[in-house]
């Protein structure tokens, strides 16, 4: 009878464990779709036009380089393309912290030094995985990704929200043929959660 008690006891409380792990999930989708309509804005960025070199968790863009997990051959195909390199981020980082800062004076230290891009420099940074975001996705010809970074410059790791669009793709093109002949629309930098 004891036995009987405390395995129907132990099944009762992991049973509302697992739920909340389902709610989580979901709440993060939520808040990730949230952040993805209010930060919104289409914008077609350029493909890399230097040297590209990946190659065994390596990519060098000219003298400035990203790694990646090899494990996700994705990542390899969106650097190889060019649709995300580090002078990209460079710039991002920069356009984000002159738009969202509101402090007057650190904007005139920026602009009182020599070069105001190195404080944003984007390098040796890691991109540990990528997710595709299934749940964004309302038309065939665009798809949304979470990367998941880090840069030895900051404590702890960065996600980027990626929109891919692929004027030529349909609902069966497969995620390699999409990312060859896609274009970067969108980049959003987020917190970590």
């Amino acid at each position: 009878m004891k036995l009987l008690l405390s395995l129907s006891l132990s099944l009762l409380l992991s049973a509302g464990t697992f739920a909340q792990k389902k709610e989580t999930a979901a709440a993060k989708n939520k808040a990730i779709t949230e952040q993805y309509k209010n930060a919104y804005k289409k914008k077609n960025y350029k493909k890399f036009e230097g040297k590209i070199s990946v190659k065994d968790g390596l990519a060098e863009f000219d003298d400035k380089t990203i790694f990646y997990d090899k494990a996700n051959p994705a990542v390899k195909l969106i650097l190889q393309e060019g649709l995300i390199y580090p002078q990209l981020l460079t710039d991002y980082q920069m356009d984000k912290f002159i738009a969202e800062t509101t402090d007057r004076t650190q904007k005139r230290f920026l602009k009182l030094q020599k070069d105001p891009r190195a404080s944003f420099d984007v390098n040796n940074m890691r991109i540990n995985d990528m997710n595709y975001l299934d749940f964004l996705e309302t038309d065939p010809k665009v798809r949304a990704f979470n990367l998941i970074c880090k840069d030895t410059k900051l404590p702890g790791p960065i996600q980027y929200l990626i929109e891919l669009t692929n004027k030529e793709a349909n609902k069966d093109t497969p995620m390699e043929d999409f990312i060859k002949n896609a274009k970067l629309t969108f980049v959003l930098q987020r917190k970590f959660n």
